[in-house]
C-alpha cells in the first residue's frame, strides 16, 4: 500500500518571508490515493494580525484565533501526521513555503521539496491555457461546490482529493470479473490506466446467493462459476 498526505494552509497573508504566518492546516491520510478517514485540522494563532485582504478570502479575524494553539504547540503531532510520505498540494510550493517557514523559526528542518506533489502542476500539464483553480477543476470533473463559501482549509482538503483522484486517472478505468490465486469467492478487480493500484472489490454473501438463484433459473447459463 502507498500512503500520502493531501493537505491545504491558510495564512495571514501571501509573503512568509514579510512575517505572514499560518492560520490554519488540514491534511488528509491516503491510501493508494483514496482518503482512509484520518484527518488532522487545527486552528492556529498567529500573534499577529489578519489583514482585511486575508480575511475577505477564508473569513478569518485575529479576534477569531484568540485563545487557539500556536504553531510550535502542534507542530510535533503535525509532523508525526505527515510522516516522511508524499505531500500533495495545489499550488504546493506556497504551502511547503510557509509550513518551512514556520519550522524555521523553531529551528526544525524543512519539508523535502522532493515530497512535493503539486496538482496545480498536475492541472497545467493535463489542461495547459485552461484555468486551473480548485474551484475551476471542480466544476470540470463536476465536483460540488455548494459548501464552499470561503476557503477552508479542511474543506479544501476534502474537494481537491476528488479532484487529485481525476487527474491522475479517473475513479474508475474499467472492471475485470475473477479470481484471485487462494480465494474460492469471485472478485470484481479495479483496472485503471493511471498510476492507482489495483483494488479487489468482493460482493457479499447474499449478492453471492441472489446471483446463484437467479443463474439457476436460467436455461444452460454459460457463465456458472465453478
Amino acid at each position: 500500500m502507498t500512503r500520502s498526505v493531501l493537505f491545504d494552509t491558510e495564512t495571514t497573508g501571501l509573503e512568509p518571508a514579510l512575517g505572514h504566518r499560518v492560520i490554519e492546516i488540514a491534511a488528509l491520510e491516503l491510501v493508494n490515493d483514496i482518503p482512509t478517514g484520518r484527518e488532522f485540522h487545527a486552528l492556529i494563532d498567529p500573534c499577529r494580525d489578519i489583514p482585511e485582504d486575508a480575511t475577505r478570502i477564508h473569513g478569518f479575524t485575529a479576534q477569531h484565533l484568540l485563545g487557539k494553539p500556536r504553531f510550535d504547540r502542534l507542530c510535533h503531532e503535525l509532523l508525526d501526521f505527515l510522516r516522511d510520505d508524499p505531500l500533495i498540494a495545489h499550488n504546493a510550493p506556497f504551502d511547503f513555503a510557509f509550513l518551512d517557514a514556520e519550522f524555521a523559526l523553531l529551528q526544525l528542518p524543512c519539508l523535502d521539496p522532493a515530497r512535493m506533489v503539486d496538482t496545480l502542476a498536475l492541472a497545467k500539464t493535463r489542461y495547459p491555457g485552461l484555468p486551473n483553480s480548485l474551484d475551476a477543476l471542480c466544476r470540470r470533473f463536476d465536483i460540488d461546490l455548494s459548501a464552499r463559501t470561503t476557503h477552508n482549509a479542511l474543506l479544501d482538503c476534502r474537494l481537491l482529493a476528488e479532484v487529485y483522484v481525476e487527474l491522475t486517472g479517473g475513479r474508475q478505468r474499467g472492471l475485470l470479473l475473477g479470481l484471485e490465486d487462494g480465494d474460492p469467492r469471485p472478485g470484481v478487480i479495479y483496472r485503471h490506466d493511471g498510476p492507482r493500484t489495483p483494488r479487489r472489490m468482493l460482493p457479499s454473501d447474499e449478492a453471492l446467493a441472489a446471483h446463484a438463484a437467479f443463474v439457476a433459473r436460467l436455461k444452460d447459463p454459460v457463465w456458472l462459476w465453478t
